[in-house]
Protein backbone atom coordinates (compact mmCIF):
# COMPACT_ATOMS: atom_id res chain seq x y z
CA UNK A 1 0.00 0.00 0.00
CA UNK A 2 2.64 1.96 -0.25
CA UNK A 3 2.01 5.61 -2.21
CA UNK A 4 4.11 8.56 -3.67
CA UNK A 5 3.21 11.84 -1.68
CA UNK A 6 1.86 13.08 -5.22
CA UNK A 7 -0.71 10.57 -5.16
CA UNK A 8 -2.30 10.37 -1.49
CA UNK A 9 -2.24 14.43 -1.71
CA UNK A 10 -4.20 14.17 -5.40
CA UNK A 11 -6.50 11.52 -3.06
CA UNK A 12 -6.64 13.81 -0.01
CA UNK A 13 -7.84 16.77 -2.34
CA UNK A 14 -10.58 14.69 -4.22
CA UNK A 15 -11.65 13.90 -0.58
CA UNK A 16 -11.64 17.06 1.27
CA UNK A 17 -15.26 18.22 0.17
CA UNK A 18 -16.81 15.37 1.77
CA UNK A 19 -14.75 14.68 4.90
CA UNK A 20 -14.37 18.17 6.25
CA UNK A 21 -17.90 18.91 5.60
CA UNK A 22 -19.08 16.61 8.34
CA UNK A 23 -15.95 16.39 10.46
CA UNK A 24 -14.80 19.96 10.69
CA UNK A 25 -17.85 20.71 12.75
CA UNK A 26 -17.66 17.29 14.67
CA UNK A 27 -16.38 18.80 18.30
CA UNK A 28 -18.52 20.68 20.40
CA UNK A 29 -17.59 21.43 24.26
CA UNK A 30 -14.10 20.23 23.63
CA UNK A 31 -15.69 16.49 23.25
CA UNK A 32 -15.13 15.09 19.55
CA UNK A 33 -17.57 12.74 18.25
CA UNK A 34 -17.08 9.88 16.64
CA UNK A 35 -17.16 9.89 13.30
CA UNK A 36 -18.48 6.80 11.02
CA UNK A 37 -16.05 7.21 8.04
CA UNK A 38 -17.42 5.17 4.61
CA UNK A 39 -15.52 3.62 2.14
CA UNK A 40 -17.73 2.13 -1.01
CA UNK A 41 -18.81 2.50 -4.33
CA UNK A 42 -21.20 5.08 -6.18
CA UNK A 43 -24.06 3.27 -4.32
CA UNK A 44 -22.84 5.01 -1.55
CA UNK A 45 -21.19 7.77 -2.81
CA UNK A 46 -21.86 11.38 -2.80
CA UNK A 47 -23.71 12.45 -5.84
CA UNK A 48 -23.41 16.04 -7.38
CA UNK A 49 -25.90 18.49 -9.23
CA UNK A 50 -25.20 17.32 -12.76
CA UNK A 51 -26.26 13.50 -11.88
CA UNK A 52 -29.32 14.64 -10.01
CA UNK A 53 -31.73 12.39 -9.46
CA UNK A 54 -29.18 9.46 -8.75
CA UNK A 55 -28.53 9.13 -4.67
CA UNK A 56 -26.08 7.10 -2.67
CA UNK A 57 -27.29 5.81 0.46
CA UNK A 58 -24.71 7.43 2.26
CA UNK A 59 -25.91 10.72 1.30
CA UNK A 60 -29.29 9.36 3.09
CA UNK A 61 -27.29 7.57 6.19
CA UNK A 62 -26.91 10.28 8.54
CA UNK A 63 -31.13 11.31 8.62
CA UNK A 64 -30.87 8.05 10.78
CA UNK A 65 -27.87 8.58 13.13
CA UNK A 66 -27.47 11.10 16.08
CA UNK A 67 -25.73 14.61 15.98
CA UNK A 68 -23.14 13.09 17.76
CA UNK A 69 -22.26 10.10 14.94
CA UNK A 70 -21.49 12.19 11.99
CA UNK A 71 -20.81 11.02 8.78
CA UNK A 72 -17.64 10.96 6.54
CA UNK A 73 -18.45 9.64 3.03
CA UNK A 74 -15.57 8.62 1.38
CA UNK A 75 -16.82 6.69 -1.57
CA UNK A 76 -16.31 7.28 -4.77
CA UNK A 77 -17.69 6.03 -8.11
CA UNK A 78 -16.42 2.77 -9.76
CA UNK A 79 -13.71 2.19 -7.08
CA UNK A 80 -13.32 -1.72 -6.55
CA UNK A 81 -11.87 -2.50 -2.94
CA UNK A 82 -8.06 -2.38 -4.85
CA UNK A 83 -8.24 0.66 -6.97
CA UNK A 84 -9.76 2.48 -3.59
CA UNK A 85 -6.41 1.49 -2.04
CA UNK A 86 -4.18 1.80 -5.49
CA UNK A 87 -5.82 5.89 -5.59
CA UNK A 88 -4.59 6.15 -2.09
CA UNK A 89 -8.12 6.59 -1.00
CA UNK A 90 -7.76 4.09 1.74
CA UNK A 91 -4.64 6.34 2.97
CA UNK A 92 -6.43 9.40 2.96
CA UNK A 93 -8.96 8.04 5.51
CA UNK A 94 -6.43 6.41 7.71
CA UNK A 95 -4.54 10.00 7.49
CA UNK A 96 -7.42 11.31 9.64
CA UNK A 97 -9.54 8.37 11.22
CA UNK A 98 -9.14 8.21 15.17
CA UNK A 99 -9.61 6.36 18.12
CA UNK A 100 -13.19 4.93 18.72
CA UNK A 101 -14.36 6.30 14.83
CA UNK A 102 -15.64 3.89 12.65
CA UNK A 103 -14.66 2.67 9.09
CA UNK A 104 -17.47 1.29 7.02
CA UNK A 105 -16.52 -0.78 3.91
CA UNK A 106 -19.02 -1.69 1.07
CA UNK A 107 -17.17 -3.20 -2.41
CA UNK A 108 -18.23 -5.79 -4.22
CA UNK A 109 -19.95 -4.03 -7.38
CA UNK A 110 -16.96 -3.06 -9.57
CA UNK A 111 -14.61 -5.73 -7.80
CA UNK A 112 -16.42 -8.09 -10.82
CA UNK A 113 -15.40 -6.35 -13.55
CA UNK A 114 -13.28 -8.85 -14.69
CA UNK A 115 -12.09 -6.95 -17.72
CA UNK A 116 -10.46 -4.10 -16.14
CA UNK A 117 -7.25 -5.52 -13.73
CA UNK A 118 -7.12 -2.06 -12.29
CA UNK A 119 -10.16 -3.09 -10.29
CA UNK A 120 -11.08 -6.61 -10.81
CA UNK A 121 -10.47 -8.93 -7.51
CA UNK A 122 -11.11 -12.79 -6.94
CA UNK A 123 -13.67 -12.90 -4.22
CA UNK A 124 -11.54 -15.67 -2.41
CA UNK A 125 -7.87 -14.59 -2.67
CA UNK A 126 -7.35 -10.99 -3.93
CA UNK A 127 -10.94 -9.36 -2.58
CA UNK A 128 -10.12 -10.45 0.66
CA UNK A 129 -6.83 -9.62 0.76
CA UNK A 130 -7.65 -5.77 0.32
CA UNK A 131 -10.48 -6.03 3.00
CA UNK A 132 -7.96 -7.13 5.25
CA UNK A 133 -6.00 -3.35 4.61
CA UNK A 134 -9.56 -1.89 5.44
CA UNK A 135 -9.50 -4.13 8.63
CA UNK A 136 -5.74 -3.63 9.83
CA UNK A 137 -5.10 0.12 8.97
CA UNK A 138 -8.62 0.97 10.87
CA UNK A 139 -7.68 -1.84 13.81
CA UNK A 140 -4.07 -0.16 14.30
CA UNK A 141 -5.74 3.03 14.61
CA UNK A 142 -7.33 2.28 17.14
CA UNK A 143 -10.59 2.73 14.84
CA UNK A 144 -13.29 -0.12 14.25
CA UNK A 145 -13.87 -1.79 10.89
CA UNK A 146 -17.20 -2.88 9.85
CA UNK A 147 -17.84 -4.42 6.97
CA UNK A 148 -21.17 -3.94 4.60
CA UNK A 149 -22.14 -6.53 1.80
CA UNK A 150 -22.60 -5.07 -1.57
CA UNK A 151 -26.63 -3.82 -1.95
CA UNK A 152 -27.77 -5.93 -4.51
CA UNK A 153 -28.63 -4.32 -7.82
CA UNK A 154 -32.82 -4.39 -9.22
CA UNK A 155 -33.03 -7.55 -11.10
CA UNK A 156 -35.79 -10.10 -11.15
CA UNK A 157 -35.93 -13.25 -13.15
CA UNK A 158 -39.12 -14.32 -15.81
CA UNK A 159 -41.19 -15.39 -12.97
CA UNK A 160 -40.59 -12.07 -10.51
CA UNK A 161 -38.24 -13.08 -8.33
CA UNK A 162 -35.05 -11.16 -6.92
CA UNK A 163 -31.90 -12.61 -8.01
CA UNK A 164 -28.61 -12.11 -6.70
CA UNK A 165 -25.93 -10.21 -9.00
CA UNK A 166 -23.07 -10.27 -6.83
CA UNK A 167 -21.52 -14.28 -6.93
CA UNK A 168 -19.24 -14.91 -4.49
CA UNK A 169 -18.29 -11.68 -2.86
CA UNK A 170 -21.31 -11.09 -0.37
CA UNK A 171 -20.45 -15.12 0.92
CA UNK A 172 -16.28 -14.01 0.96
CA UNK A 173 -17.32 -11.08 3.26
CA UNK A 174 -19.17 -12.48 5.42
CA UNK A 175 -16.59 -15.58 5.56
CA UNK A 176 -13.68 -13.32 6.52
CA UNK A 177 -16.03 -10.82 8.59
CA UNK A 178 -16.05 -14.12 10.91
CA UNK A 179 -12.33 -15.33 10.81
CA UNK A 180 -11.65 -11.47 11.51
CA UNK A 181 -14.34 -10.92 14.03
CA UNK A 182 -15.73 -8.12 12.12
CA UNK A 183 -19.20 -6.61 12.76
CA UNK A 184 -21.37 -7.76 9.35
CA UNK A 185 -24.00 -5.75 8.27
CA UNK A 186 -25.43 -8.30 5.59
CA UNK A 187 -26.80 -5.40 3.04
CA UNK A 188 -26.87 -7.65 0.06
CA UNK A 189 -29.46 -10.12 1.98
CA UNK A 190 -31.67 -7.22 3.42
CA UNK A 191 -31.65 -5.42 0.02
CA UNK A 192 -33.04 -8.70 -2.14
CA UNK A 193 -35.67 -9.19 0.29
CA UNK A 194 -36.54 -5.59 0.00
CA UNK A 195 -36.69 -5.92 -3.26
CA UNK A 196 -38.59 -8.87 -3.48
CA UNK A 197 -41.21 -7.37 -1.45
CA UNK A 198 -41.84 -4.52 -3.60
CA UNK A 199 -41.79 -6.29 -6.54
CA UNK A 200 -41.12 -5.84 -10.51
CA UNK A 201 -43.07 -2.87 -11.01
CA UNK A 202 -42.75 -0.59 -7.43
CA UNK A 203 -38.95 -1.23 -7.43
CA UNK A 204 -38.59 0.99 -10.23
CA UNK A 205 -39.27 3.71 -7.89
CA UNK A 206 -36.30 3.16 -5.47
CA UNK A 207 -34.05 3.10 -8.89
CA UNK A 208 -32.69 5.71 -10.55
CA UNK A 209 -35.13 5.49 -13.41
CA UNK A 210 -35.34 8.18 -15.54
CA UNK A 211 -37.29 9.50 -18.61
CA UNK A 212 -34.05 9.10 -20.97
CA UNK A 213 -32.10 6.57 -17.97
CA UNK A 214 -33.67 2.60 -16.79
CA UNK A 215 -30.64 2.21 -14.02
CA UNK A 216 -31.20 -1.09 -12.08
CA UNK A 217 -27.65 -0.45 -9.96
CA UNK A 218 -28.13 3.38 -8.63
CA UNK A 219 -30.63 4.74 -6.45
CA UNK A 220 -32.81 7.88 -6.89
CA UNK A 221 -33.98 9.52 -3.23
CA UNK A 222 -36.55 7.11 -2.17
CA UNK A 223 -34.24 4.09 -3.27
CA UNK A 224 -31.35 5.44 -0.84
CA UNK A 225 -33.18 6.19 2.12
CA UNK A 226 -34.61 2.95 2.07
CA UNK A 227 -31.27 1.41 1.66
CA UNK A 228 -29.71 3.59 4.74
CA UNK A 229 -32.48 2.70 6.50
CA UNK A 230 -31.32 -0.91 6.32
CA UNK A 231 -27.51 0.46 6.97
CA UNK A 232 -28.80 2.06 9.99
CA UNK A 233 -30.70 -0.33 11.55
CA UNK A 234 -27.90 -2.70 11.00
CA UNK A 235 -25.29 -0.77 12.76
CA UNK A 236 -28.31 -1.14 15.82
CA UNK A 237 -28.21 -4.87 15.39
CA UNK A 238 -25.08 -5.16 15.32
CA UNK A 239 -24.27 -3.05 18.57
CA UNK A 240 -21.93 -0.71 16.37
CA UNK A 241 -24.01 1.51 18.03
CA UNK A 242 -26.71 2.00 20.33
CA UNK A 243 -30.13 3.47 20.51
CA UNK A 244 -28.76 6.40 21.27
CA UNK A 245 -26.61 6.65 18.29
CA UNK A 246 -30.07 6.36 15.73
CA UNK A 247 -32.69 7.90 15.32
CA UNK A 248 -35.90 8.37 12.71
CA UNK A 249 -35.68 4.52 12.04
CA UNK A 250 -39.71 3.73 11.74
CA UNK A 251 -40.03 7.39 10.84
CA UNK A 252 -40.91 9.04 6.59
CA UNK A 253 -38.02 10.72 5.80
CA UNK A 254 -39.21 13.45 2.76
CA UNK A 255 -37.61 13.12 0.15
CA UNK A 256 -37.15 17.06 0.28
CA UNK A 257 -33.87 16.31 2.53
CA UNK A 258 -31.72 15.18 -0.42
CA UNK A 259 -30.21 17.76 -1.80
CA UNK A 260 -27.25 17.61 -4.38
CA UNK A 261 -24.65 20.40 -4.26
CA UNK A 262 -22.38 21.99 -7.23
CA UNK A 263 -19.54 19.96 -7.64
CA UNK A 264 -16.30 21.04 -7.13
CA UNK A 265 -14.27 22.87 -10.01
Amino acid sequence: MSLSRRQVAVAAVASVPLAFSVTGTAQAGGHRHRTLYIAGDSTAAQKYANAAPETGWGMALPFFLGKNRPVANHAVNGRSSKSFVDEGRLEVILSAIQPGDFLLIQFGHNDQKAEDPTRYTEPWTTYQDHLRMYVEGARARGARPVFATSVERRRFDAGGTAVTTHGEYPAAMRALAAEERVALLDIQALSLALWQELGVEETKKYFNWTATEQDNTHFNPPGAIAVARLVARELLRARVLGPRDVRRLDERIPESWITWPEAAA
